[in-house]
């Protein structure tokens, strides 16, 4: 039996896994996924056929997997094709797949994070059932040590705050462009990892040039003052908020999917509206192909296409 906890980190563990499963059990593709939305990634891969890689990502609705959560279809299945539900699948008709194993990954809590899983492109002999009790309990050890990963990334996540503590723009209080660059790359590696959603939302504030052409500098800076503190009052702990120029703010939504991302928008033009500031907002998801990098560029054009509509409004 593999002991798992031989190994350092989750991936570690991951990879031991599928190594393993593979030379037990055969099977040409194995996979440790996470479901994110609609998204189906591929975390770590142990591929002999397939030519699936780790960062691939699928549509979780036309996976095998997603019948097997429904309870739609067993986790082992030695003949698919004899499973209405598998044999249904919309993955069936990209990839070959005549046998199919898969389990859930959980959370503490019991949500899904994703699944342990393999195909082969044909049917296997139905001795492979016995093998079902091996393969949840490696499963059900791979999500404790999972757990006990994320529960160390939040407290290297508050590692690096505290030390990019010395990368703080002084009049706002928050990250200046350095701390922010930073923080997003060690954060890209958490996604990539665990396949975190994100998402960044990009803010320009209309009235600066106007405040300090007319009223002066230190009208100006209060008016920042002012931006940054709704910003930090709008956002959860967890997120990054930083001034990468002049009058332009970047903020990162840590572990933030589509819903989080849209309250997280809302929240912060309600702020703006609270303290009368106009603030030009983009907001731009993470896609795990692309990264966060991208992310941002994404967000920062879809915060000038929001300029150039209240463009007209703000010069009356």
């Amino acid at each position: 039996m593999l002991d798992i906890h031989l190994y350092p980190n989750f991936g570690a563990a991951a990879s031991a896994v599928l190594i393993f499963l593979h030379q037990r059990l055969g099977f040409d593709l194995w996979m440790v996924t996470r479901t994110e939305g609609n998204d189906w990634i591929v975390l770590h891969v142990e591929d002999h056929g397939y030519d699936v890689k780790q960062g691939t990502v699928l549509r979780w609705a036309d996976s095998f997997c997603s019948q097997m959560v429904l309870g739609l279809g067993p986790r082992v299945a030695h003949r698919s094709a004899d499973i209405p539900a598998y044999a249904a699948a919309p993955i069936g008709s990209q990839l070959a797949i005549g046998a199919y194993i898969g389990v859930p990954l959980k959370r503490s809590d019991g949500s899904l994070f994703g699944t342990l899983c393999a195909i082969h492109p044909t049917s296997q002999s139905d001795q492979i059932l016995t093998e079902q009790p091996l393969i949840e309990i490696l499963a059900s050890l791979l999500s404790s040590l999972l757990e006990a990963d994320l529960r160390a990334g939040d407290q290297t996540r508050r590692a690096e705050r505290a030390e990019a503590e010395a990368l703080i723009d002084p009049l706002t209080g928050m990250y200046n462009r350095r701390g922010w660059e930073q923080l997003l790359a060690a954060e890209e590696i958490r996604c990539q990892r665990y396949g975190h959603s994100a998402c960044i939302i990009a803010i320009d504030l209309d009235g600066l040039k106007r405040v300090n052409d007319t009223a002066g500098h230190a009208q100006g800076d209060e008016l920042l003052r002012l931006a940054s503190k709704a910003m930090r009052n709008a956002i959860r702990e967890q997120d990054i908020a930083a001034r990468v120029g002049g009058d332009e703010f970047l903020i990162l939504g840590v572990e933030c999917g589509v819903a989080g991302a849209a309250a997280l928008r809302d929240r912060l033009a309600a702020a703006f509206v609270e303290v009368q500031i106009e603030a030009s907002i983009g907001i731009a998801l993470r896609q795990p192909s692309l990264g966060l990098a991208h992310t941002a560029e994404q967000a920062d054009w879809a915060m000038y296409a929001c300029k150039r509509i209240r463009r007209p409004k703000l010069s009356t």
